[in-house]
């Protein structure tokens, strides 16, 4: 029967880091390793494990390679600190665990709470995370702005949804959007990606019709329409900025910071 651990990376993360902690206690080990917090996580995380490693911030990919490899064992729960393993999630994990996976991974569908409830429609949703992975057969690459696992054998899904808390309000999810349109926008120009007025005008309309009606943002109300316009506003943006970079600017963008996120379309 193999054993578990759950891996989490934090930096200033005391808001979140107990509760996702709770929801994993089912696990044969947690392991968090911070990213020099000046805030009480670490203090919040050596409540639920002595096993709490602290190091200078080196990126997402490689802190949670790093992470995978200081575990006891090699089934890998990858959890980010404002996310939290429901308990179908929990019991399925564990059920799976029972035997013999004969598989390198499993995709899980993440669904986020964001202005009073849950969105179960628009591109957020299934938003499938390859998160539960042996770390023999898969590991976790990317760029300045996604990172995820890659693995070298099948990965199959689970139904157990994971529970995200993304934003706290309008003026962050915002906020995030800004920071993360100008990554992909650098990342888009280091690839020799080029934006035109088609990218910057047609491709945020197409974005909102694919979220708001293929896609069912309708069936989730004014909560439906106002994520179905920002992430076609997301789009429109990163295009906008890869433009801009084409146009007239060369500088480097600034690392994101450890709990950022946002998805890309």
């Amino acid at each position: 029967m193999p054993k578990l651990t759950v891996t989490v990376i934090t930096r200033n993360e005391a808001a979140h880091i107990a509760a996702a902690l709770e929801s994993v206690a089912f696990a044969d080990e947690i392991l968090v390793v911070d990213s020099e917090s000046t805030d009480d996580t670490v203090a919040i995380a050596q409540r639920f494990t002595d096993r709490v490693l602290v190091r200078p911030w080196p990126g997402y990919v490689v802190q949670k390679n790093f992470a995978a490899e200081q575990a006891s064992h090699d089934w890998i729960l990858s959890l980010d600190a404002d996310e939290r393993v429901s308990t179908p999630l929990s019991d399925e994990i564990r059920d799976l665990l029972r035997g013999a996976p004969d598989v390198s991974g499993y995709r899980l569908p993440r669904v986020t709470f964001h202005l009073g409830r849950w969105l179960r429609s628009t591109d957020w949703y299934p938003d499938y995370q390859l998160r539960l992975y042996d770390r023999r057969r898969a590991r976790w690459v990317g760029g300045h702005v996604h990172e995820s696992v890659t693995a070298d054998a099948p990965v199959r899904k689970l139904r157990g949804e994971l529970l995200h808390y993304a934003y706290r309000d309008i003026a962050h999810h915002l906020q995030t959007i800004d920071r993360y349109t100008t990554l992909a926008a650098h990342e888009m120009h280091e690839s020799g990606r080029r934006a035109g007025w088609l990218d910057v005008v047609v491709r945020p309309r197409l974005a909102f019709f694919r979220n708001y009606v293929l896609r069912g943002g309708f069936r989730d109300g004014m909560a439906g329409l106002i994520v179905s316009t920002m992430n076609a506003q997301y789009v429109g943006l990163k295009f906008a900025k890869l433009w801009e970079l084409c146009s007239h600017s060369t500088s480097t963008p600034r690392a994101p910071g450890v709990g950022d996120r946002i998805r890309s379309s």
